[in-house]
């Protein structure tokens, strides 16, 4: 497994524990493996929403629902969509195929969780 992706396992398992300073840890070596270019500011921005939504427990947002739910089928129809329909267009900017790559990363480290039914 790419590093990235280990360590967005590790985001993950610390705010779904609520452990928000472990997590901040976690979000800022994503960030500076990202970059500052604009895939990078894509993918920062991702992170910081999926935070930022977990930390005030809105129920509005998708990530939210997502893992109040623990629906692994919605979940899967996610993934698939952010990888075929999003990330495959070539007119997607590199800020939006960041941030869709983050989003990919969140949902299979999602998806890979035990806990899930």
């Amino acid at each position: 497994m790419p590093a990235r992706e280990m360590r967005m396992e590790m985001f993950l398992r610390a705010l779904l524990k609520r452990d928000f300073t472990r997590a901040k840890a976690h979000l800022e070596k994503l960030q500076k493996m990202a970059g500052k270019d604009e895939w990078g500011k894509g993918y920062s921005k991702a992170i910081n929403g999926f935070m930022n939504a977990i930390k005030d427990n809105d129920p509005d947002t998708l990530i939210v629902q997502l893992l109040k739910e623990k629906d692994r089928k919605k979940a899967e129809e996610l993934l698939e969509h952010f990888q075929k329909v999003i990330l495959e267009h070539e007119f997607r900017d590199d800020y939006e195929k960041g941030y869709y790559t983050a989003w990919v990363e969140f949902l299979k480290a999602f998806l890979s969780q035990k806990t899930l039914a």
